[in-house]
């Protein structure tokens, strides 16, 4: 309470009707400058009393709590106000504990697909130097974190490409050599009845497809690592997630995977590589396939805004934990046995090529979301013509 107000309190029964309607108007002023002032922050603050309940926000936490809560909120408890589930239960353990916590972050999914990261920290309301209530701050550190990651992604492919021209045809030459004499030996064996050697042919077999193996991470080592050299041309993307889905729709039934495919009608032509794109969005439909091992439901599905396409893939798997998920585009990083760890790098790479970009949220015992959004072309402008005389 600043000093006017303590003074106009003290003198409250020796003042008129006029001059307490001039105080009320100046104590309303000053609150709505107040509330002007945490309208412009772009950090969501909520105030809570020492019962917990609403006594004050901003624009900025209505934002990012999905949903408005009311500047008056009477008994609301702040848990109540609050639509995400995780940061509900965050906010209520730490009041409840008297606790103080400092930059807890959450990866929400928000209408319309967009992956958001937010930063959420619990203050003790101080006053008169006594503990009167709580301060939530929430902060939106999504772009921060993305751009960090590209940042690692990047330097993480700079270093493949120092390493790839040595290391991957040092390995290709003999892995070619070890392959001919593999089927030399295949042919020699072929002079001999198939009883006696059929231990033997079934050792080369199983040579032949770890040499098979081998070669195809070197190639996709070489393919993760050199330049793309794309051809860009109007392609319906809706198109491509009919014919992947056509292509797969087999493979997905036989493991119980039901697919549902949700394509809004007014996206538009983008400039796609088409061989490359399918080959990106094949791999995240593959990486998905193995997340469901007991079935599930696999969802495609895109929308399209005035300047971007996004493109959705869910499933309804097993999730990763927060560990996995920061390192899935990084190579040679993989949580299958038999996994080279190229696949998602050659899908951050390939959208990258499209001027694109590729988010991920997941939560484990429920499923994971791959979010690719990509530019729309812009219109040509034309200028209108002029010439002399005309004005």
């Amino acid at each position: 309470m600043n000093r006017f107000v303590k003074r106009a309190l003290a003198k409250i029964p020796k003042l008129d009707t006029e001059q307490i309607r001039h105080i009320l108007e100046d104590v309303a002023a000053q609150n709505d400058a107040y509330q002007a002032a945490l309208d412009s922050l772009n950090d969501g603050v909520i105030v809570c009393d020492d019962r917990h309940t609403i006594s004050m926000t901003n624009r900025a936490a209505e934002r990012y709590l999905v949903g408005p809560i009311p500047r008056q909120s009477g008994d609301k408890v702040i848990w109540d106000a609050v639509a995400d589930e995780d940061i509900r239960s965050f906010v209520q353990n730490a009041l409840e504990n008297e606790e103080t916590v400092v930059g807890r972050e959450f990866a929400l999914e928000w209408e319309g697909g967009v992956a958001r990261i937010l930063r959420v920290s619990v203050f003790p309301l101080i006053r008169d130097g006594y503990i009167q209530g709580s301060i939530i701050q929430i902060g939106d550190v999504s772009e921060s974190r993305a751009r960090e990651a590209r940042l690692r992604r990047a330097e993480n492919l700079a270093s493949l490409t120092t390493l790839a021209a040595g290391v991957a045809h040092e390995i290709k030459n003999p892995l070619g050599s070890i392959g001919i004499h593999a089927q030399l030996v295949q042919r020699e064996l072929d002079r001999f009845p198939d009883d006696d050697v059929q231990e033997i042919r079934e050792s080369l077999a199983i040579v032949n497809e770890e040499i098979q193996r081998l070669n195809k991470i070197v190639v996709d080592f070489l393919f993760a690592v050199r330049p793309m050299d794309t051809y860009l041309v109007d392609c319906d993307v809706n198109e491509i997630v009919r014919e992947l889905v056509r292509f797969i729709r087999v493979e997905l039934e036989e493991q119980d995977i039901e697919v549902e495919v949700k394509l809004d009608d007014q996206v538009p032509l983008l400039k796609i590589d088409e061989k490359y794109f399918k080959q990106a969005l094949l791999n995240v439909f593959k990486n998905a396939m193995p997340a469901m091992p007991d079935g599930g439901r696999l969802t495609v599905s895109t929308r399209a805004t005035d300047d971007t396409v996004f493109l959705r893939v869910s499933d309804t798997g097993t999730g990763m934990s927060d560990e996995v998920l920061a390192k899935i585009f990084e190579p040679y990083f993989t949580t299958k046995d038999f996994g080279s760890g190229i696949g998602l790098t050659l899908v951050y790479k390939v959208i990258k090529e499209h001027m694109g970009d590729i988010s991920v949220t997941s939560r484990e015992g429920v499923g994971t979301t791959f979010t690719i959004s990509l530019p729309v072309p812009q219109r040509e402008t034309h200028l209108l013509s002029w010439t002399e005389g005309d004005e």
